[in-house]
């Protein structure tokens, strides 16, 4: 950090003075002003971290614990990517005289793996703009200065393992009814586990499209200000993947277990499924019990539609006794209204349609009619809102094309972010702990140690003594931190 302090001394105040009288002749030059004391600080902020790296490694060098375990084997520059920019330091690579396996010790004490040239900062940045965005931009986000291609974001996504939920609040929330509600997106695929994997149909037109499921849990609906003429979900929670099969069990028993951990289930009066009815989400319906299935109201008035499309000016009124038999009448009474709609046909090619329709509203009557009596707490849908914005948005609304495990991670990565994941955190979970080698037992630096560096410490110092003066000077109290760090090698 010496250095770090002279340059600051000797170089930047007098650059901040200069740049600050032109800025006192020209007042108009504010943006200009900004920019190049934005430009000083960037270069004192990588100074300082390159003297920081620098003096660590040299520390892990000077160290009597070190020697007895490791040997220096070679010195080399090398880079990191930081949020800042591109800092090149020299650090060192020690040999174990034990086991013969060698590594940069300065590596370890920093957490970075093997060959890791970004800094956890870095990582998050470009987590963050990449899933609002694409992986190039992504790459360009990862630091002021220094960006990364798009086929690293993308490798980094791909290999992302992601925290389940598992908070207890001391207290579980008591409500009156608790909402579900499920969508999916279609996005395409390039190919599903490798290239050329894609099936083709007798059309010789490939199977290329993927599920990517939405699940999100709320308290119900409310304004977002008394006068509001907008609404918000209370305390939405976000689930999404591309789960099939057995994975599918384990994606519900996820859902389930944040609402047995969030709520008093003994308190809820009913818990309500939004949904289309699709078959994904009816198997999860059977692995959560007291479940009640609403049709979704975009659904239900799509396939009205369906029937009702030929009929011109009078389909809302054919609609609305469609509505109107759904309510209250019985399923033949519907039966008997549609084929009253099918005769109106003037071409055989509309029956298919209609049969389509008809079968899809008798397979999910009971939820379809409690989306129409709206009793009891049912309340409307936004699950085509929330696929919109939560996944087509980044996924399907232009194109492109993912593997398999692109669109799960994505999709993973996009409920995270909504629900309020840091990035950080996330980069950190990835970690996996470094094996510690010989020298764990040795304790931190003697107090002979100290004194003897502070004495020396005075000459380097020098004329900037009066400019850091603290009780323990600010190169001891490192080395003190620091040097716990070294005997854990």
């Amino acid at each position: 950090m010496i250095n770090s302090i002279k340059y600051f001394e000797e170089e930047c105040i007098n650059r901040f003075e200069k740049l600050e009288d032109e800025f006192m002749k020209n007042p108009l030059q504010l943006a200009e002003y900004v920019m190049e004391i934005t430009k000083e600080l960037h270069a004192l902020g990588l100074q300082m971290i390159k003297e920081s790296l620098e003096s660590m490694d040299e520390m892990i060098q000077k160290s009597p614990v070190r020697r007895q375990h490791w040997i220096v084997e070679s010195h080399t520059n090398k880079q990191l990517i930081t949020s800042l920019g591109t800092v090149s330091f020299h650090k060192t690579y020690f040999t174990n005289k034990m086991t013969g396996s060698s590594e940069y010790l300065l590596d370890r004490i920093l957490g970075l793996e093997r060959n890791e040239r970004m800094t956890e900062d870095a990582q998050a940045r470009m987590l963050k703009e990449a899933v609002q965005t694409s992986y190039r931009r992504g790459g360009e986000a990862i630091s002021l200065t220094t960006e990364v291609k798009k086929q690293t974001v993308k490798n980094k996504i791909h290999h992302l393992q992601f925290p389940k939920n598992e908070e207890r609040p001391k207290r579980k929330k008591e409500v009156e009814y608790l909402y579900i509600e499920a969508d999916e997106d279609h996005v395409s695929l390039q190919f599903r586990d490798k290239k050329g994997d894609l099936a083709e149909n007798k059309n010789h037109q490939k199977n290329n499209c993927l599920l990517t499921k939405l699940v999100y849990i709320h308290e119900g609906i409310e304004k977002e200000a008394p006068k509001s003429k907008r609404h918000k979900l209370v305390n939405p929670y976000y689930f999404c993947g591309v789960s099939q099969g057995e994975e599918n069990k384990v994606f519900w028993d996820d859902i389930y277990d944040y609402i047995e951990n969030h709520y008093d289930l003994e308190k809820v009066k009913r818990i309500y499924l939004n949904s289309d009815g699709g078959a994904w989400i009816k198997s999860g319906m059977r692995r959560i019990a007291g479940i009640t299935h609403v049709l979704d109201g975009f659904h239900l008035e799509k396939y009205l539609t369906k029937l009702t499309s030929h009929l011109k000016n009078s389909r809302e009124d054919a609609a609305d006794e469609l509505r109107g038999a759904i309510r209250s009448k019985t399923k033949r009474e519907f039966e008997e209204i549609v084929e009253r709609v099918e005769n109106c046909l003037e071409e055989e090619t509309g029956r298919k349609r209609i049969t389509e329709a008809k079968e899809y509203i008798l397979s999910n009557w009971t939820a379809a009619k409690l989306r129409l009596r709206h009793q009891d707490g049912v309340k409307g849908s936004s699950t085509e809102g929330h696929v919109s914005h939560l996944l087509s948005s980044r996924m399907s609304s232009r194109p492109m094309g993912w593997s398999r495990t692109g669109a799960s991670k994505m999709a993973q990565l996009r409920a995270y972010y909504v629900n309020g994941g840091n990035m950080l955190e996330l980069v950190r979970f990835q970690k996996r702990e470094l094996p510690v080698a010989a020298g764990a037992e040795y304790d931190i630096l003697r107090s002979n140690q100290i004194i003897a560096s502070e004495r020396n410490r005075h000459g380097e110092v020098g004329k900037y003594t009066e400019c850091i003066s603290h009780s323990l000077s600010l190169q001891n109290k490192k080395m003190v931190y620091f040097n716990t760090q070294i005997w854990g090698l």
